[in-house]
Order: structure tokens, then sequence, then C-alpha cells
């Protein structure tokens, strides 16, 4: 008995053919085998006339989709259809999740198969896994496929009706997008921010002691029992002091002259507190997660890091990278646990296996989190692997091993010194047992952070020590903007807010950068001026469609279509062509919408020539700058 199993990629085949017996033939099905029609090219001629053959969703009859098998993969379906005919069973092994489903049922429904068909699913392509999967297969679970389908369908829907809007109004080419659109006003919308911000100006003194020959620093806190004021007490809104703040200001004058006056003056410890604290290892990694972590400390884009997890899960590294989940599995902790005690001892160890709970809004399917694949956890040395496949897969072996290890204990020190009426501080840390931080620091968006593992250290000091001043610096500040976002912070923010879903963040990051939406600089996002133009419009007469709330109430509800809590077709015809539906939306805004201010960006005044206005204009070729004074055009 001969048994074809299809998968999606060559490498996941070459991979799983290891593990099986020689009867078993694995093909690869290349990805999506059927779609909706991607260009107009693509529509079948019989439906060419119908006036939602564009959409190529049937809106006139039960949203029913038009699927087409796209010209790259007609060669590879009629291969899979040959192999069909050799074989006595199908099995189909793609992903576990609702993509992997999606497959499986297209599959099905274009091989038309006449022998018996299975659906097998696995989180890791090992021996074990795969032998634990073929004696465990299942029938396609057709709510997962319609919630899929439902998605897909109206995922199409808001591109296809409203990026020809910003066509027509904007520039061609341009395109919105349900996670898309909220994602780019986000950016638009820190910008913004930063474009309103009011810097404030601060003047602070630093001192260098020194006590038993010992060096530390201290910042000035309070003056004559006020409080010195620091970044935190400025509104963003003017500049200045936030209303109802009792704080002390110095401007640099005021500074040096402080200074001078507390030259060579007695300094007296006041009080020295020690607070312990314990620092727990965060979970083992998400797709977000992962994503987010791979960027700050790897920097790695989204995709970049998607694309190379998906190597390392095809080779048999680790477990699928799309996954909501922080569950491990008991083999897995147990894998864990046994790295902890043969790299680090058993002091290292937590008292009891750490298990966490997946919190995260909508967390789909009982996955695993990502994690070494196999019962035994190859270290990074072991896995001949190198370059970026090397970093990532080290950066989740770390992750998952330092989840199973002993919490970090530390002392947190703050000494409070006076001299004069000035009051000073300074703050020290000592680790005292640095448990989970000798295999894990979890990294930070704030390039400016101390990492969790440095101490802060201090010369013992007791309340009544006078320590010796060296010397005082006066130190100037400036209140800082919010940081744009960088694709770690943005991915962080989408999933806090329940937008899209994580698996999907690395092609709308891409597709971003890649339509002229954003550009990296140093890392961080910074959106375009096409950007503020199409988020502009769309506000204005679309708002609903780039609301956070309202795209977030979608996704659950999406959700809940998949665990049939919700019907599919109801929903979808209230979203499209209901009272307040976006056909609806269109229909009524689009006259209304005149090009010209569509395309352009008034801004203030770029100097000091009051006479003089400045405008983008997004044109067909890009965004410009356009002057004008009381003569017209310059």
């Amino acid at each position: 008995m001969s048994t074809l199993v299809i998968v999606e990629s060559p490498t996941k085949a070459r991979t799983i053919r290891n593990y099986l017996p020689s009867d078993y033939r694995v093909e690869a099905s290349m990805g999506h085998v059927r779609d909706l029609p991607p260009s107009a090219d693509e529509i079948p001629e019989k439906y060419k006339g119908e006036k939602w053959a564009h959409l190529g969703v049937n809106v006139d009859s039960n949203f029913e989709p038009l699927y087409v098998v796209p010209k790259d993969k007609k060669k590879t379906v009629k291969e899979l259809k040959d192999a069909l005919k050799e074989a006595d069973e199908l099995v189909l092994a793609t992903d576990e999740d609702r993509e992997g489903e999606s497959i499986s049922w297209h599959l099905l429904q274009l091989l038309k198969p006449k022998v018996p068909t299975k659906r097998m699913v696995f989180h890791e392509i090992t021996p074990e896994a795969i032998r634990k999967a073929i004696e465990n297969c299942r029938n396609i679970d057709e709510q997962l496929v319609r919630a899929q389908e439902t998605r897909r369908i109206l995922d199409r829907l808001y591109g296809y009706t409203l990026s020809p809007v910003l066509w027509k109004k904007i520039a061609w080419g341009l395109s919105a997008g349900r996670v898309q659109s909220v994602a780019v006003r986000l950016l638009v919308n820190r910008e913004r921010q930063r474009r309103a911000f009011k810097q404030g100006g601060y003047w602070d003194l630093k001192a260098s002691l020194e006590q038993a020959k010992k060096p530390f620093e201290s910042k000035l806190v309070t003056l004559g029992g006020t409080k010195v004021a620091t970044g935190s007490d400025f509104d963003e809104n003017t500049g200045k002091i936030a209303e109802g703040r009792n704080v002390v200001l110095l401007d640099e004058a005021q500074a040096e002259a402080l200074k001078e006056r507390l030259q060579n003056k007695p300094w007296t410890v006041n009080s020295v507190e020690e607070r312990a604290v314990k620092r727990k290892p965060s979970p083992p990694f998400t797709t977000s997660t992962l994503q987010q972590e791979s960027n700050r400390k790897l920097r790695m884009g989204a995709r970049q890091t998607m694309r190379t997890a998906q190597s390392l899960y095809e080779q048999g590294f680790i477990t699928y990278m799309r996954t909501d989940s922080v569950h491990l599995s008991d083999e897995a902790i147990a894998a864990a646990r046994s790295c902890v005690e043969k790299m680090y001892g058993p002091e290292y160890l937590s008292p009891q296996p750490r298990q966490y709970t997946t919190k995260s809004k909508g967390a789909q399917e009982a996955h695993e989190a990502i994690r070494p694949a196999g019962k035994t956890f190859r270290t990074p040395q072991e896995t001949g692997l190198n370059g970026q496949e090397l970093a990532l897969y080290d950066l989740i072996w770390k992750r998952t091993v330092a989840c199973q290890m002993a919490d970090s204990r530390q002392t947190h020190i703050t000494v409070n010194l006076q001299v004069e009426d000035a009051g000073f501080r300074s703050n020290g840390k000592r680790i005292d047992f640095p448990g989970f931080l000798r295999a894990y620091v979890e990294g930070s968006d704030d390039p400016e952070a101390a990492l969790e593992d440095q101490e802060v250290p201090l010369p013992p000091l007791k309340q009544g020590d006078r320590p010796n001043c060296k010397d005082i610096e006066v130190v100037g500040h400036e209140t800082q903007p919010p940081a744009r976002f960088t694709e770690a912070s943005l991915v962080k923010t989408l999933e806090s807010e329940g937008i899209g879903r994580p698996s999907t963040y690395a092609s709308v990051i891409g597709t971003i950068v890649d339509r002229g939406y954003a550009k990296l600089q140093s890392n961080a996002l910074v959106p375009t001026f096409t950007a503020f133009g199409v988020t502009s419009l769309l506000e204005k007469h679309f708002p609903e469609f780039v609301d956070v709330k309202f795209t977030a109430r979608m996704e659950q509800t999406l959700d809940d279509i998949s665990t049939g809590e919700v019907q599919w077709l109801p929903y979808l015809r209230e979203f499209y062509s209901g009272e307040s539906g976006l056909d609806t939306q269109i229909k009524e805004q689009e006259e209304h919408i005149d090009p010209k201010l569509a395309r352009t960006i008034e801004l203030d005044n770029l100097d000091d020539e009051p006479e003089m206005t400045y405008r983008i204009c997004i044109g067909k070729f890009g965004a410009y700058i356009e002057a004008e004074n009381g003569e017209g055009v310059v």
C-alpha cells in the first residue's frame, strides 16, 4: 500500500521523508494552490462581465468566493494529481494553523481523491512527532477553514473596495488593508504627536563622591524640601511644567550658582534603604514576542525573523513558529530542566516546573510556544547552524531554557544624601543570585535602558556617613518627544490592541515599507507623506475602518466564527452591505472627496517668513513641496 503525503514546502518534504517508511511518498504544494484571482487577467472568461468580478467575491450571491489556480501553480497541481493516481491513500500534512487547514481543504477540493484521505498535524518535525501524528490523523476542521475563508474574503473586500478610492483621489498604486491601514495610522499618529511636541529644558546637578576610597555618583532630587523638576514634570503640549506640579525648575545660571554654593560643603548620608527584589523569567516565545526580541537583539525585521524561523522549523530545529501560546509540553519542560541542571547546576532550577498561561487576545488553538524541537534540546553549538539561523536558534534556546530557571534575586539600594538645603540620591543594584539571568536577559525598546543583569555598585554606606565630594557637574536636559515605532514596538502595540494576528504582522510591516508608507531609519519606522495623505482621507471619510477598537472587534468576531459562536454570512453582509457597511459608505462618501485636498498636506511655517505658506503635495511620482506667497505658488 502506498501513501501520498502533501506538505507546503520542499524543505519540509525532505525532512519528513527521512522519518517515514519507504512506501510513503512526500510531495510539496508550494504553498496555496488556489486563491481569489490576484489580477483581472486571471478572472475566468465567463465571469469577466459580472460587476463583482474585480473583487473575486460574488457579493450578490452569498459572498461566494471565486477561486482560481494561479498560473504559476498549474504545473504543481498537475504533478500532485499524477502522484495521487499512484497512491492508495492521501495524507494532508500542511501546517496546523488556519492557513494550513485552508491549504488542506483547497487540496481536497482540487484533487478530488477517490482514495481514503486523512488530515495529519504536528507542531515539530522530529521522528517521534511524525510517527505520533501518522497514528493520530483526523478530519479537516471545517469551522477553522470557514474562519480562514471569511478572513480572506473580508481582507479582499476591504482592500479591493477602498484601494480604488485612493487611486482616484490621491495616486495610482496605493493600497488599503484591514490591518495595514490601522498600522499606518498608528505610525502617522505617533508622528503627529512628535510634530506637536513642545520641547522643555531643565538643569540639575550630578555629584562625584567617594566613601572609603570607592567612588559613586549622586543626583540632585530636592531643593529646600521641594522636588527638582525632571522630564516627567513637563506638559508635552506646552514645553512648560505641567499644571499642578509643585517642583523647582532650575535654569543654567541657577544650577551654576547652586553648584558654587555647595562646593566644599559637608555631605551627610541621611538614609540607606535596601529592598529585596525577585525577577521571574519571561515565558517562552510566541510569534509576537519572537519578532520583538529578534528585532531588539538581532536587528532582524519581522519578515526576516519569520523566514528564518520557518527554515529552522522545516529543518526540524524548532517547533511551529506561528503560535499565540506560551504553553510547553511536559516533555519540553523536562528537556529544558535537563539543560539547566547540566549547564548551570541544580541550584539554578526553579523549585517547581514552570507552566505559563496564554493571556493575549484571541490566542488561537492549543499550540505550544516556540521552542527547540525534540525530547532533548540541542545546544546552539550542536546544531551545525550558522549566520542568522544560528543567532535565532540561540535566542529561542536561551529563552526556553531560562523559563525553567530560578528567579533572579537582587537588592535595590537607595541612598539619600544632604548637603546644605539640597537633597541628592544614589541608586544601586546588587545581584545576590543571577538565576535565569545566567542564560537570558530580556531586551528593551529603550536604547538607554540598563540591562537587567547589570549591577550598579555602591560602596558600603550607612546613616551618618560623610562621604567626600570630588566634583559637582551642571547637567542640562531637554524633554524628548514620544519615540517612533520600531518593528518591535509596533508588533507589541498591534498585539496588545488585538489588531490582526501575530502570524500576519511580518507581511503587514513588509507591505507598509514596500508600498512606500514608511521608511526604516535607524531601526525606526518613519511614515512618509503618502502615509499622512492616505490616513487623513480614511480618517475623514471612513473613520470606522481605521479605528483601532473597530478593527479589534472585527478580529474577535473572526475568532468567534472559528468556534461557531458567530455565523459568517450575516457578518459579511453587515460588514459590506449593511447600513454603515463598507460598500454603502463608499457610495455615500466618494463624490464628496476632493482630490486636490486629499493630495495636500498643509505644513506649519518652515522658516521665519510669515507671508509664506508651505504644503506637501502627493503627485504621480511621489510627494513634493509647494510654497505660496501673496502672489501665488512660487
